[in-house]
């Protein structure tokens, strides 16, 4: 556990932060860590990764960041990475918790409408089919998560699109709570950059694009995210290239020329540095029994 500003950082509830996969989803449910919180979950974010929380039976009430709300199942809240929530809820009180990588959410905001930049709790109905599909819906994606095999774990980020549309529809744009400045901020950072991170932009030239200080900004990014705007940057460019390296047949040197490096030797020990591996042999490892 890491602290920032006196909040505890954690990667899932209990446990320290750390370095997460490309495309990491995560499923557990709220009883899977019973005795750890015992219904109290004091506030806490995780940096780098957002969770969509279903609650499937009890009630309690739940904060995300300044509020807090009273609910009961069938409830459903999405917490972006790096905001402050949690939840006390009675005994008993069970909800499915998806954990997905903060690159994973970036590859599905394209596919859906509810911005998932912003934290999002609703409360329905057992009863309403809108929320009965949720609730299947959810349930398809802890079996997907429990299959082991290549093509049910390639179908997960398929259906984590169809479920943040669902809930979209169920907002009906209603259901969103206001970040703070700080964290729009941070958020509207992280777009820019990843929109502009192969084009070698200085920081000052986020600055301007984004229209605050040099002060403000690395204060942003240092709150929500526990990086320097500099840092974020690196680490885009290295997510980009771990991807390509993953994903695709692409020699190293094109790979390194893709997110900005024209010089192999620079990229390959600047990926070096980040990772403790040269680029051909991080390739090697991930496709190691």
């Amino acid at each position: 556990m890491t602290e920032k500003a006196g909040i505890p950082s954690f990667f899932v509830y209990g446990e320290p932060t750390r370095t997460l996969d490309v495309g990491f989803v995560h499923v557990e449910t709220v009883m899977d860590r019973r005795s750890v919180h015992f219904g109290h979950v004091a506030p806490h974010q995780h940096p780098q990764m957002g969770q969509i929380t279903y609650w499937l039976r009890g009630k309690g009430s739940y904060r995300i960041e300044d509020r807090t709300w009273s609910f009961s199942a069938p409830t459903v809240s999405f917490v972006p990475s790096s905001v402050v929530h949690g939840f006390d809820v009675e005994d008993m009180s069970d909800a499915a918790v998806i954990s997905m990588s903060d690159d994973l959410l970036r590859s599905l905001q394209p596919q859906v409408d509810l911005n998932l930049d912003r934290p999002c709790l609703l409360t329905g109905a057992g009863s309403d089919p809108a929320w009965q599909r949720l609730a299947a819906l959810i349930g398809m994606v802890v079996d997907d998560y429990r299959d082991t095999s290549a093509t049910s774990q390639k179908l997960l980020s398929s259906l984590l699109a169809v479920v943040f549309s669902q809930i979209d529809r169920l907002a009906g744009g209603t259901g969103m709570a206001e970040a703070t400045p700080s964290v729009r901020l941070a958020a509207a950072l992280r777009r820019a950059i990843d929109r502009h991170y192969r084009d070698d932009i200085p920081v000052s030239g986020y600055v301007e694009l984004l229209a605050t200080t040099p002060h403000l900004l690395d204060k942003a990014a240092r709150e929500t995210f526990g990086q320097s705007v500099k840092d974020m940057l690196m680490e885009r460019r290295i997510l980009e290239a771990k991807r390509l390296l993953m994903f695709t047949i692409r020699p190293v040197e094109d790979i390194g020329r893709e997110i900005g490096f024209q010089d192999p030797a620079y990229f390959s020990r600047f990926f070096r540095k980040r990772t403790g591996h040269a680029p051909a042999d991080w390739r090697r490892r991930q496709f190691q029994p």
